[in-house]
C-alpha cells in the first residue's frame, strides 16, 4: 500500500521537527531533538533509542532506504511503535538546513544517560558557542575516552541540529549535561581542573593528567566566564610555533584530550 504524503505544513509531526530544528525553547519543552541523515538515525536506533517519529521523502539513495528499512524493522519490535511518514520533498527540504539533504531524519527524545559510578575524565565546556566547534568536541570526546562532558551557561544548545550533525553520533553515546555550579563544585571537588589557556601555566606535555582531570574548554571569542575560570586550578597552554597566537577551540580541545589519553595509555 502506499503511504499517504504530507503535503500541509500545518500536520502535527511537520510543526513538532520545525521547531526541533529551529527552537532551543522547543527542544527543552519537547525534550527532544532532530536528527537528520542516514548516519545519524542509524546511530540512534542502534543505541536502542526509540524515535518519536521517523520522516523520509521521495527518492532516497541507497543508504537512506536501508536505514528506512532499519527503522520499519526496528518498530514492528516495539510495544508502543512509532509513526514513519513520508513528507512532500518541498515540505520535506524546508525542514533542514543542509545543501544536499539525505531525505531522511526522526525526532528522539534526549537521552537520559547515567553517569559512571566512577569519574576520572571529564569535559567541561563555558561559553562555547559555535555549533560546528561543539559537535566537533563532542565526537573528540568519545574517541578520547570522555566520561561525560558538561555544559556551563552561556553554551550553545548541544541538541541543535548543526551541532548534532557535526558530533556524527556521539550524542547518543555520551553523557552531555547541564549542572549549576554549586553541582559542578561538589563533583570536581576531588579532581584536577585544568583550564585551556594560551598563556597557561604549564603547557600540555608537563601537566600531569594521569589522575583524575577534567578539562574548562572556553568561548571562542572570550574564553570561560569568570565562574568557569574560578572552577580551574591550572592552566594549560598548546605549544605553538611562529607567530600564532591560539588554535580553534575544537583543535585545542582534541589536543588536549587525546594528551590525556595518551598519558594513560603509557603509565
Amino acid at each position: 500500500m502506499t503511504p499517504d504524503i504530507i503535503t500541509s505544513s500545518q500536520n502535527q509531526h511537520v510543526q513538532l521537527m520545525r521547531a526541533l530544528a529551529s527552537q532551543s525553547k522547543a527542544r527543552r519543552k519537547e525534550e527532544a531533538f532532530l536528527a537528520e541523515g542516514a548516519r545519524l538515525v542509524e546511530d540512534g536506533l542502534q543505541s536502542g533509542l526509540m524515535p518519536k517519529l521517523v520522516a523520509y521523502k521521495e527518492g532516497l539513495s541507497l543508504r537512506a532506504k536501508e536505514c528506512l528499512t532499519l527503522a520499519r524493522d526496528f518498530k514492528t519490535q516495539t510495544s508502543d511503535p512509532f509513526p514513519i511518514i513520508q513528507i512532500e520533498a518541498r515540505l520535506f527540504d524546508e525542514l533542514t538546513d543542509t545543501e544536499f539533504s539525505q531525505g531522511i531524519m526522526a525526532v528522539f527524545d534526549i537521552p537520559e544517560k547515567e553517569l559512571p559510578d566512577e569519574l576520572s575524565f571529564i569535559l567541561l565546556l563555558d561559553q562555547l558557542r559555535d555549533p560546528g566547534n561543539m559537535g566537533t568536541i563532542l565526537r573528540s570526546a568519545e574517541a578520547a575516552g570522555v566520561q561525560a562532558v558538561f555544559l556551563l551557561p552561556g553554551t550553545t544548545d548541544p541538541w541543535a541540529p548543526k551541532v548534532v550533525r557535526s558530533g556524527m553520533g556521539s550524542h547518543f553515546r555520551l553523557p552531555i549535561l547541564n549542572w549549576g555550579i554549586e553541582a559542578l563544585e561538589a563533583l570536581l571537588s576531588d579532581m584536577r581542573v585544568y583550564y585551556a589557556d594560551m598563556n597557561g601555566e604549564l603547557n600540555h606535555w608537563q601537566a600531569d593528567f594521569r589522575a583524575r582531570t577534567a578539562l574548562l574548554i572556553g568561548g571562542e571569542a572570550d574564553g570561560a566566564s569568570e565562574q568557569g575560570r574560578a572552577l580551574a586550578d591550572t592552566t594549560v597552554s598548546i605549544p605553538m610555533a611562529g607567530s600564532t597566537e591560539s588554535l580553534n577551540a575544537a583543535i585545542s580541545a582534541a589536543l588536549l584530550m587525546f594528551e590525556v589519553a595518551r598519558q594513560r595509555q603509557i603509565s
